[in-house]
């Protein structure tokens, strides 16, 4: 596949939660001025009435006036395959970042990319897939990313799909066992993203990577063992944020990242 709509395909940049992401040319309809852009094609045909549903919510995300939310381009239907495009940052992500990210570092990208999930969350929107790889870098400033998996915050809208082993790692339990997606769910993922970008390691452990079902209970049956690499004043927040019951967390994620802003000289 070399082109997708009226994208040219340049490489393949990861696989993520119902799709992969392509580095693309993008057509001069946009009128950007980008070089290049992130393109997403989902894996999964869909129906017509499936793509005006994701559309519609696309329109949402499109429609956050936030730094810290990468900006939304474009969305389209190709032989029943939903694709969309982001703007490109070569910094890469904290999964897998250009240049090393030093700890100070991490808790700003993290907090930064908080005050993009409260942004979402003011719109009435669940990101639901927050994890290190779906926090992109640019510059000394982190921007949330990847909307595949997030869900409106409405009584009507169901938790679907449940993602890839990477995912389950940050995912709430709540969430798993079949509660509908919050604010706090959010709160949980961001603070798990920041103690794997902290640490260097994830609070469940080794994950079992053969098998969903063994991931599932692996993560259900256990809480977060955190690392004394955290330190004494990043742990209170992250223990926070990872509070058995939702109402002992943090309110917001805006509440969140103003609490790693209060935290200086963790170098």
């Amino acid at each position: 596949m070399t082109r997708v709509g009226d994208y040219e395909l340049l490489e393949t940049l990861a696989s993520s939660n119902h799709g992969v992401f392509y580095k693309a040319i993008p057509p001069g309809r946009l009128g950007i001025g980008d070089e290049f852009v992130a393109l997403k094609v989902m894996e999964q045909h869909s129906t017509d009435n499936e793509f005006r549903r994701v559309a519609n919510q696309l329109r949402v995300f499109a429609s956050v006036d936030s730094e810290r939310v990468v900006r939304l381009l474009d969305a389209g239907q190709q032989h029943g395959r939903l694709f969309y495009a982001m703007r490109w940052h070569p910094d890469g992500s904290l999964a897998s970042p250009a240049c090393v990210v030093s700890r100070a570092g991490c808790v700003r990208i993290v907090a930064d990319a908080a005050r993009g999930a409260h942004a979402l969350h003011e719109v009435g929107v669940v990101h639901r897939d927050i994890k290190p790889a779906n926090i992109l870098i640019d510059g000394q400033q982190g921007l949330l990313s990847d909307f595949g998996l997030a869900q409106l915050m409405t009584p009507a809208m169901t938790t679907t799909g449940v993602g890839s082993v990477d995912s389950i790692e940050f995912m709430e339990p709540d969430v798993i066992w079949g509660e509908k997606a919050a604010r706090s769910s959010d709160i949980w993922s961001l603070a798990l993203t920041l103690h794997q970008g902290v640490c260097g390691q994830g609070a469940f452990g080794e994950i079992p990577e053969s098998n969903v079902f063994d991931a599932f209970k692996h993560v259900l049956h256990q809480r977060p063992t955190l690392s004394e690499v955290l330190g004494e004043r990043l742990r209170p927040v992250v223990e926070k944020a990872l509070s058995e019951h939702r109402s002992d967390r943090y309110r917001t994620a805006l509440e969140f990242a103003e609490e790693l802003d209060n935290l200086e000289g963790l170098d």
